[in-house]
């Protein structure tokens, strides 16, 4: 398996895996996930997949 991490990637790798985790029938429409803005750091190489998912399990909890 590829690294995921920025370093790694370019921006167009890091579209194309987040592209490869939303499927077309995504199931999110009754949610208020927007998995693209969810994940914008990741792609434009500010924050790491695992920062992102950590910051998201802790809102997710806490709130």
């Amino acid at each position: 398996m590829k690294s995921t991490l920025i370093k790694d990637t370019t921006k167009e790798e890091r579209i194309a895996l987040i592209r490869e985790w939303v499927p077309i029938e995504d199931g999110l429409e009754d949610c208020d996930i927007d998995i693209w803005e969810m994940y914008r750091d990741y792609i434009d190489g500010k924050k790491e997949i695992a920062e992102i998912n950590a910051a998201f399990q802790t809102d997710y909890y806490a709130g």
